[in-house]
């Protein structure tokens, strides 16, 4: 094949808007998911079902690491900046794919073998079991180096949705525990499976004797290390929350916490990131510095402009919240959200620097060193501090991990991002937050309504709040927000009156 043959015709670059918007929608779904079942959930497994959920599961999630490597981010870096070349990113799918298979088919029988011998838990992690066949055939890595985020998203939209409809259909009391664990983890795998019926526009054949694993190998492991590294204070914590506590109800309330400061999170950065990430990539692969500053700093500003809304918003809400979503006996649960909400603007800059600058510049070994220094204090502070403490131990823990990795991030960015520079982006929306929080307090105690009703005042009153502090305050991205919305909605219109006429 000759290297005319080889290059794609690329008509035109993917929009970076339509990407947003089609990974917003699926945040979206995220999003919504738990606020459909969680209450659902909650009051039918109890506080210790959903802790036996989160200790299992978080064992498995230390499998599946092991399964993907670091093939996620260093695929879509890979795929990113070979898109041009049809057959070479052909070839390097395969070996990406293969070398996952069998990595995953290492870790399923050393799972198989755990699950025989861990008596107490046996049946749910069998049930568990088909997530490490979710890993096996995640390509979701090569259509996001393409920048093809609607084919992650349609398909996987649709299985969400049929999984949903299975949760209400199918679990209907305690004893149903290892049912949910076993239809939480097929989603999983039919998501990932899903996704291969849009290979076949993508892939061109390839010579089987040119494929080569070794250099993926190494290069895999690379990015491999921060992962299992940064597990440490995302898993980790619940497995030893499990181990130390021996109470299924600690780590009942830490998971309902974390799934909302989680939900939160993916509103704040995900979509950003994950749109921004291939397409930095491809930057750095045509030297284009100027434009990547640019873009770095945008997504910093949108992202602090949500996270600090969102985290204050959150801080006010909880009390209110927890027991209306939740249900009677979450009360332990509000403590750990106020404790747990300031990492939504921490994790927001080490995510945004590392999905956007570390990654694709090829500093994944770099970065890595830092987020095993604040894995080896996250481990040491939870070792010290759950025993006493229990799960709030482990989130003071993470807190302290976290801001160190985010102030070296920053300190190690040759420029791209400084201290002074979030500064100038923060102050204004820190003070916009801290106003909202009082005016949704206040909203929450004064109890003028009953139940959803009450909270939708609160949500109401703090983003208009918010807003119109941020108004006074001639915030820039809210602005260029503002004049997005418009010239979206203003394009909409002139589509429709052109198809009229």
């Amino acid at each position: 094949m000759s290297p005319s043959d080889r290059k794609e015709n690329t008509v035109k670059k993917p929009s970076i808007k339509k990407n947003f918007i089609y990974r917003t929608l699926y945040e979206v779904l995220l999003l919504v998911t738990p606020f459909i079942t969680a209450p659902y959930v909650s009051r039918v497994l109890g506080a210790d079902g959903v802790g036996i959920y989160s200790y299992t599961s978080s064992l498995m999630t230390f499998f599946t690491m092991f399964a993907a490597l670091g093939t996620v981010s260093y695929g879509t870096r890979e795929i990113a900046m070979n898109r041009d070349d049809k057959y070479k990113s052909s070839k390097i799918f395969w070996e990406i794919e293969l070398l996952t298979i069998f990595t995953s088919l290492v870790c399923l029988a050393m799972w198989i073998v755990l699950s025989v011998f861990y008596l107490d838990y046996r049946v749910y992690l069998f049930a568990l079991t088909p997530m490490l066949f979710g890993t096996m055939f995640d390509i979701s890595w090569y259509f996001t180096g393409f920048e093809k985020i609607s084919y992650t998203v349609i398909k996987n939209t649709m299985v969400r949705i049929l999984g949903i409809i299975c949760l209400f259909l199918f679990v209907k009391t305690k004893s149903d525990l290892m049912l949910y664990i076993l239809l939480n983890s097929l989603v999983n795998l039919f998501g990932s499976l899903s996704m291969w019926t849009y290979l076949r526009k993508m892939l061109v054949r390839v010579n089987i004797r040119e494929l080569r694993f070794g250099h993926h190998f190494k290069e895999t492991m690379i990015y491999f290390v921060p992962t299992i590294a940064t597990s440490i204070y995302t898993v980790l914590d619940k497995t030893l929350i499990g181990i130390i506590t021996a109470d299924d109800f600690q780590n009942g309330y830490y998971e309902q916490a974390t799934k909302i400061v989680k939900i939160v999170k993916s509103v704040v950065f995900t979509s950003v990131n994950a749109v921004m990430e291939a397409r930095i990539s491809y930057l750095f692969a045509k030297k284009r510095i100027g434009e990547i500053k640019e873009r770095i700093n945008r997504s910093m500003s949108f992202i602090l402009l949500l996270g600090m809304g969102a985290m204050f918003g959150l801080i006010g809400i909880t009390e209110n919240f927890v027991p209306i979503f939740f249900g009677e006996g979450y009360e332990p649960t509000i403590p750990l959200i106020y404790m747990m909400s300031p990492l939504i603007v921490i994790i927001g800059v080490s995510n945004c620097l590392g999905t956007q600058y570390y990654t694709p510049s090829g500093q994944r070994a770099r970065s890595a060193k830092v987020i095993i220094l604040g894995s080896v204090i996250n481990l040491a502070l939870n070792l010290c501090f759950i025993p006493t403490f229990g799960a709030g131990g482990a989130i003071v823990a993470s807190i302290v991990a976290e801001c160190t990795i985010s102030v070296i991030y920053v300190k190690m960015s040759n420029g791209f991002m400084s201290f002074t520079t979030l500064w100038k982006m923060s102050w204004k929306r820190l003070i916009a937050g801290v106003i909202m929080c009082a005016a949704v307090y206040a909203v929450g105690i004064n109890r003028l309504f009953g139940g959803f009703v009450n909270l939708a005042v609160q949500a109401v009153a703090g983003v208009a709040v918010y807003v119109l502090v941020l108004m006074i305050f001639r915030d820039k991205m809210l602005f260029e927000l503002f004049k997005m919305i418009k010239s979206s909605v203003d394009n909409k219109v002139l589509s429709k009156f052109r198809k009229s006429g």
